[in-house]
């Protein structure tokens, strides 16, 4: 049998891909595309009367393959069907890193699958606390209660938001320059930060819409979005290539942290960057782009020791 390592709460997520749980010749070796994350699903993408089917494909794949470093999550049925439950006992038992909970409105959802959780890691006496939760908000009212959601347990790593179900509710349909969304989008952004989890954005449909799955995911890095929801590996490089800082942004964040570094000891709170004042403020974010520039391999310096 499998084990996989321990899962972290914070790493790397740009691309999390969907992929049908029930379908072996899909998920057997998932890992090859090079994705940050896939989501193995058990809700939309399987028929009612297939749920077990696919609980049993789920418990297999990931007890007899080796993802490597590609992390797995497992999209559970929403609390209102009379599936989760028994998809809580499986991923657990299997051993995935973590759950996305669909549909999810309240902290109580999270409290409610969280307590789940607990049961099966005891029953099935995996360690407690292993499993990760992220949660998919898919109606105004999940953007409403975004930031109790992000803070209702320190198993949540994430939270994504859901287009399709989103723009039925708000009687709208997808527009290019992200009009119908945008809101919401900002809205769960602020309550994730907020919280300290990561945020990311819903899945781009139209495979053969190359210029508009570019502006939006030019969109989602200038709103500050961690990474993207998936339907197809042909999507991954666009995202990794878009999302991986700039050869300007590392320079700018090593130039940043250096002066830091000296002018601290020297008791200097504020001081100049190529001519740009720079205080602790601006730390955090040079921080992040010197991680996320050595998680792309963009960077092996020792800043950050």
């Amino acid at each position: 049998m499998i084990r996989r390592p321990t899962p972290e709460r914070f790493r790397l997520r740009r691309t999390m891909m969907f992929m049908n749980a029930q379908k072996p010749g899909l998920i057997k070796d998932a890992y090859i595309y090079g994705c940050d994350s896939i989501i193995l699903d058990l809700e939309d993408a399987v028929a009612e009367n297939q749920k077990d089917a696919a609980r049993f494909s789920l418990y297999h794949a990931l007890t007899s393959i080796d993802y490597g470093n590609t992390e797995v999550i497992v999209r559970i049925n929403g609390l209102d069907t009379p599936h989760w439950q028994e998809d809580i006992r499986v991923c657990v038992a299997c051993g995935a890193d973590g759950i996305r909970i669909a549909k999810c409105e309240s902290a109580q959802d999270v409290k409610t699958v969280e307590q789940a959780v607990k049961k099966a890691e005891q029953e099935f006496g995996v360690e407690l606390g292993r499993t990760l939760l992220m949660a998919a908000l898919e109606s105004p009212k999940g953007i409403l209660n975004a930031y109790e959601i992000c803070s209702a347990s320190k198993r949540m790593f994430g939270v994504a938001i859901s287009g399709g179900d989103f723009r039925k509710c708000m009687q709208t349909t997808f527009q290019p320059d992200g009009i119908d969304m945008i809101a919401a989008r900002g809205y769960m952004l602020i309550a994730a930060r907020a919280a300290g989890i990561q945020c990311f954005d819903t899945v781009f449909t139209n495979l053969d819409d190359e210029d508009g799955f570019l502006a939006e995911l030019n969109q989602n890095k200038a709103m500050g979005f961690d990474g993207k929801s998936l339907i197809n590996p042909k999507q991954i490089e666009p995202v990794h290539k878009i999302f991986a800082p700039t050869a300007k942004e590392v320079a700018q964040a090593e130039k940043i942290i250096k002066a830091y570094k000296e002018q601290s000891v020297a008791g200097v709170g504020v001081f100049t960057v190529d001519g740009k004042m720079i205080d602790l403020a601006f730390i955090p974010g040079a921080k992040r782009t010197l991680k996320l520039a050595e998680a792309c391999g963009l960077y092996k310096g020792d800043l950050l020791l």
